[in-house]
């Protein structure tokens, strides 16, 4: 994105990574801790790639939660980016169901939480402005 999109590109970039960092965050250590949910069974995933799991809670994804965390974000600043954003954000979604790491209710949940913290993220500067601007007039007419 820096480096086809110039200022508006690093701008995106960097709102995507925060966007991600958020929803990496509250779904690993946040809501993992919160709700203890074992992976799906190896038996019902015909893999090699099952043994290689982690030990972690199942719910919510946390892959899941980061790519729509930083595409929700991009989509703030360039949507066109967060568009394209948007297909390998469904494609770590469905990996991460097709490799037996989670159930879809775990990916659905990764990805709530991507999009609330990816929204957040969006709208943090107009939010910390408008509370900014709050307290300078309460500070004048105080």
């Amino acid at each position: 994105m820096p480096a086809v999109g110039g200022g508006r590109g690093r701008t995106a970039a960097a709102a995507g990574i925060l966007g991600m960092g958020a929803a990496e965050l509250v779904s690993s250590a946040v809501c993992k801790p919160l709700y203890e949910r074992r992976r799906p069974p190896g038996h019902l995933v015909p893999r090699d790639e099952v043994r290689d799991r982690p030990d972690s809670s199942s719910f919510p994804s946390g892959h899941t939660a980061a790519a729509v965390g930083f595409t929700v974000a991009v989509a703030g600043v360039w949507p066109g980016a967060a568009a394209a954003c948007a297909v390998p954000a469904t494609l770590v979604a469905v990996e991460r169901v097709h490799s037996g790491a989670h159930y879809p209710s775990d990916v659905a949940g990764g990805a709530a939480i991507g999009l609330l913290t990816g929204l957040l993220v969006r709208r943090s500067p107009r939010l910390l402005l408008r509370h900014t601007a709050r307290k300078a007039r309460s500070l004048l007419t105080g």
